[in-house]
């Protein structure tokens, strides 16, 4: 008996990466697992690598990024496992060019995918809870979502994906707030590990280091959150972004209101820039943006 037993999970993106390790991770707790990726033979793939530890998975290709193609994924899901109790987004592309060379096929690819994609297969799902609780069916779900620390903090290259997944940590937060009474939770990821979006940037420094015996980057670090977030013993946290990198484990403090000057009168513009500097200097400072 695992924490996801008899759990019906999809996981996009799971071909390979982060996707992968989240899918056997889930199948060897009990879940049953949607391994969802556009490339089939990857999909394919990991589910055989399921099967032959015992669990139980099916494989799916279709589109993320349209609901007709998240209603198929759904109903993939209802097919094999019954019902399905969870969805982690983790299907994602890149598209890295500085701001001033970015395109518009650049920046629409790339929200469509992370953004749209999160948006598309979790609507479908929650219209399908909202209806079970209706018919006074007792819900107990999971939606993981996947942002990133560009989306937290920018990353200089990176506007499109920072700007999708800053979107997708505002998204987890709006979620978890009107989905509560449905038995719905919705919590969101910043991972830091080695996958193919990360190869060509961070290659060197995720290597495995020689003489080191555990793989701070390997994607498996991350799964064990996923598989948690996914359990029923995760039913009490919503509305939270883990950041988690090899061991390490936290939750992201986000925006805040800070320092308030208050004025109870309209501000003169000539005397903001003192007003302002005296808001700034009292307030925390910010992290740095990525790669500054």
């Amino acid at each position: 008996m695992g924490i996801c037993n008899n759990r019906g999970i999809i996981v996009t993106g799971s071909g390979a990466g982060l996707g992968r390790a989240y899918a056997l991770a889930l199948a060897a707790e009990g879940a049953g697992v949607v391994v969802n990726d556009i490339r089939s033979e990857a999909a394919e793939a990991v589910v055989a690598e399921i099967k032959a530890a015992g669990g139980k998975a099916v494989a799916n290709a279709d589109d993320i990024t349209s609901m007709a193609g998240a209603e198929r994924i759904v109903a993939a899901a209802v097919d094999a496992f019954g019902d399905v109790q969870g969805v982690v987004n983790n299907a994602g592309i890149v598209r890295d060019r500085m701001f001033a060379s970015l395109t518009e096929e650049d920046w629409d690819l790339v929200v469509k995918v992370h953004l749209k994609g999160h948006f598309c297969i979790a609507n479908t799902l929650v219209r399908r809870w909202r209806d079970q609780v209706k018919a006074g069916v007792k819900v107990d779900a999971r939606i993981v979502n996947t942002s990133s620390g560009a989306g937290l903090q920018g990353s200089v290259g990176q506007s499109n994906y920072a700007a999708a997944k800053g979107g997708i940590a505002a998204l987890t937060l709006v979620q978890a707030a009107e989905l509560g009474r449905y038995g719905v939770t919705a919590n969101a990821l910043a991972p830091a590990a080695r996958t193919g979006m990360t190869e060509k940037v961070f290659a060197d420094m995720m290597k495995v280091k020689e003489g080191e015996s555990f793989d701070y980057y390997d994607p498996a670090n991350v799964a064990p959150l996923v598989v948690w977030l996914c359990s029923p013993l995760s039913r009490e946290v919503s509305g939270r972004v883990f950041e988690v990198e090899g061991g390490k484990l936290s939750v992201a403090d986000g925006w805040r209101t800070g320092v308030v000057a208050d004025k109870k009168a309209r501000w003169h513009p000539a005397e903001l820039s003192e007003v302002v500097a005296g808001l700034i200097a009292g307030g925390a400072r910010p992290q740095k943006v990525y790669g500054t």
